[in-house]
């Protein structure tokens, strides 16, 4: 999906702030940075969705604690409003507010549910100015749905829930350390191996191509035509051991088939652990399987149906 700043879709009809409104939305926002001010005001006379991001990324940083905003500094989409950065959900109540108060939008409790990640939260709103139909909100996947979803099983399944939409791709995997390859890598020092973690990340790519990749009607993904391709860019940040969750997240880069390119990167807690600038996997799509109604119950027999004779 093309960001905000790219996206043409004409807007709704917006009138500009009046001086009264303009004061108010300063009051709402003086503890925010000028940089955020400067846009909501430029947004409220203009409309223009272009300044959304801006003004979501400065309501946020208000409400998160001072040691975790350079996070928002970079690329920060990916970011889980209350498991990353450490907000409740009465806080990211009071962000909702103070944005749709901002932006004059409207966000629904039961929207609401789906905005996990700070650009789910972008997109959204971007949307709802520009009076299109927000993306479908991710699924959630978990245990048994995840494991009967993929085409991989246990012993070399290394993932355990996890959410996914068009635009991305998150899940986790808890290191337990029984698994097999532990006992020899290393000896006496288990670790898990970097390339376990890339095949981790790839499979939340066949995960996403299966489940989040939107395809023409009667047309799915096929299960046999995913393979990893190829990786690029990968770096090893830290060490990771049995009792580690491993937090996974994958950005489409390029989506076309044959071609599945990704960004990922996987994190211990704040800490980075790998991270790959492209991870390619290819697919094929294939018809939809039919699925045959299921047959209607049979009517009973007369006799059957016929009350019992009494003596």
């Amino acid at each position: 999906m093309p960001s905000a700043a790219a996206t043409t879709t004409a807007t709704l009809a917006h009138t500009p702030l009046t001086a009264e409104a303009e004061a108010a939305m300063r009051e709402s926002l003086r503890r925010c940075s000028a940089k955020t001010i400067e846009a909501a005001v430029a947004y409220g006379q203009t409309g223009a969705p272009q300044h959304i991001p801006a003004i979501i990324i400065g309501i946020i940083e208000r409400f998160v604690e001072p040691e975790l905003r350079p996070r928002l500094a970079a690329d920060c989409d990916d970011l889980r409003v209350i498991e990353d950065l450490g907000l409740d959900s009465l806080t990211m109540m009071e962000i909702v507010m103070l944005v749709e108060e901002v932006t004059r939008t409207k966000i629904e409790n039961d929207e609401l549910r789906g905005l996990v990640t700070i650009g789910d939260i972008k997109i959204f709103v971007d949307c709802r100015a520009r009076g299109v139909p927000p993306p479908a909100p991710a699924k959630f996947i978990l245990g048994d749905e995840l494991r009967t979803r993929m085409p991989i099983s246990a012993p070399f399944l290394f993932l355990d829930e996890a959410r996914v939409s068009p635009t991305l791709a998150t899940a986790s995997y808890r290191i337990t350390g029984q698994e097999f390859f532990l006992a020899g890598h290393f000896k006496g020092n288990p670790v898990m191996p970097a390339s376990i973690m890339l095949e981790a990340l790839g499979q939340l790519g066949v995960l996403h191509l299966l489940t989040g990749l939107p395809v023409e009607a009667g047309k799915v993904v096929g299960v046999a035509t995913i393979f990893f391709a190829s990786t690029d860019g990968v770096r090893c940040h830290r060490v990771c051991k049995p009792g580690d969750v491993l937090t996974l997240t994958l950005k489409p880069k390029r989506l076309k088939e044959p071609l599945a390119v990704y960004t990922g990167s996987i994190r211990v807690g704040q800490d980075k652990a790998i991270s790959a600038e492209e991870i390619t996997l290819t697919f094929g799509i294939v018809d939809a399987p039919v699925v045959e109604p299921a047959p209607a119950p049979a009517a009973p027999s007369a006799e059957a149906s016929a009350p019992a004779p009494t003596a």
